[in-house]
């Protein structure tokens, strides 16, 4: 994702996370995938995914984040990861990858990615929500997944976050 935490900063009005607020490190979606943070370590199962979803990606998200860009290299994408762990570790905003089989096993797999960004849009009542919660998943994901992510991630958010006013523009 090509959007930087400081595009989406909460006004001084708005808190963004509470500072004792420790975001969740592992999340079990079913047996077989789970969600964690992206690390820049998964550029290689991220560029294919990415790569392989490239029309569905840029059709969600291309007009407002301009991502994912026609042509991403290996590099561009490390570089990515690796900034959004950083914004993580300091809960700027939050990428979670989406994953099925053994951490660094040949057979792992990126099947999508859920973001928790500061808020940038308001509600439709005029009042601006809390995070910006969005999701995708690979073409070919198991049916669970693509089933119930929706479901799952709205309910995630309500559990294991401290929002009352999630929104989720790209999802809707």
């Amino acid at each position: 994702m090509n959007t930087n935490a400081s595009d989406h900063q909460a006004g001084p009005d708005q808190a963004w996370l509470p500072s004792d607020f420790v975001h969740p490190r592992l999340v079990t979606f079913n047996e077989d995938i789970y969600l964690r943070p992206i690390r820049a370590q998964d550029v290689d199962i991220d560029l294919v995914a990415v790569h392989a979803n490239r029309d569905m990606l840029w059709a969600q998200y291309g007009e407002a984040w301009d991502w994912p860009p026609e042509q991403m290299s290996r590099e561009a994408d490390l570089e990515d990861l690796a900034r959004h762990a950083e914004e993580a570790e300091r809960h700027e905003s939050f990428n979670y990858a989406i994953l099925s089989g053994e951490e660094g096993s040949p057979e792992q797999r990126l099947l999508g990615c859920v973001y928790v960004d500061p808020p940038e849009v308001p509600h439709d009542d005029g009042s601006r929500c809390e995070a910006e919660v969005s999701w995708w998943c690979v073409a070919d994901s198991p049916a669970a997944l693509t089933d119930g992510l929706g479901a799952f991630v709205r309910s995630w958010i309500a559990e294991a976050w401290p929002f009352e006013r999630p929104c989720t523009p790209f999802n809707e």
